[in-house]
């Protein structure tokens, strides 16, 4: 599977997940049968433009801890990624460490693999079924996935 492949498979997952609901990069790498690139659904998720239609609701997805990441020093995408869920009605707390933490347990959003339907856009229209057939052809078990030039390591 190729880098734009695979954005676009995060993509049409990341639009199926409800309102009022996340889930973490980590399940959604799981839902496209990438299991092991939750680091690579974030990457992706930073090149969403805040203009492409149908709208991809990036803010969903979150750390598998319910933690919102930072973004780095200098960066403004948590408060961001805090006020898009707020203002769908998601509670966002704050930590006496100043982290921003979603409780997984009420607004989670975890399905099995495979019982998801995607939305339509990105995905060309495509099915999450049809996505997902061809994530596992494209990527067998027994051999590495041609993400190389995302990211050397998925950590």
């Amino acid at each position: 599977m190729d880098s734009a492949e695979f954005h676009a498979a995060v993509y049409e997952m990341v639009r199926s997940i409800p309102p009022l609901k996340v889930t973490s990069y980590g399940h959604i790498a799981k839902l496209i049968g990438m299991p092991a690139h939750s680091r690579h659904v974030g990457q992706a998720l930073k090149f969403v433009s805040p203009d492409v239609q149908p709208p991809i609701p990036w803010y969903r997805v979150i750390g598998a801890s319910g933690k919102i990441s930072s973004r780095g020093p200098g960066t403004n995408g948590a408060q961001r990624q805090r006020e898009e869920l707020e203002a769908e009605g998601v509670a966002v707390s704050v930590s006496r460490s100043g982290e921003l933490r979603v409780d997984l347990r009420e607004y989670g959003w975890f399905p099995a693999p495979g019982t998801v339907g995607g939305g339509q856009g990105a995905g060309a229209g495509q099915t999450h079924a049809a996505v997902t057939t061809h994530v596992q052809e494209a990527a067998p078990a027994d051999e590495e996935s041609d993400l190389s030039e995302l990211s050397e390591s998925d950590g």
